[in-house]
């Protein structure tokens, strides 16, 4: 393979990668505790869009519990978002896990 044509394949890799990325961050993901009662959406980029919480579960008597609810509609909403993340640049990458894309 020469030179040329390996630069030209790594400019379309970096195109694609560009294009991925921001397709990622209009795709949505929802994390979800409590049957419902604490939601959390991410973009594709693991980025915090909304926090939706239920005001029946609202207790000032109970901060622990909304807190462990927030906590894990979180962390669901986050392995969700890596979730496609990994899927999104699977396509690109012909599934190869190449450390620091994703």
């Amino acid at each position: 393979m020469k030179m040329g044509d390996l630069m030209k394949q790594a400019q379309q890799f970096q195109q694609e990668l560009s294009r991925i990325q921001q397709e990622l961050g209009a795709k949505t993901v929802t994390g979800s505790a409590g049957g419902g009662m604490v939601t959390a959406t991410f973009n594709g980029r693991s980025e915090l869009l909304d926090i939706r919480i239920e005001p029946d579960v609202v207790n000032s008597d109970d901060v622990q519990m909304l807190q462990d609810l927030v906590r894990s509609a979180v962390n669901d909403g986050l392995v969700k978002s890596k979730q496609l993340g990994q899927t999104e640049m699977g396509k690109l990458t012909g599934g190869m896990n190449i450390p620091g894309l994703f």
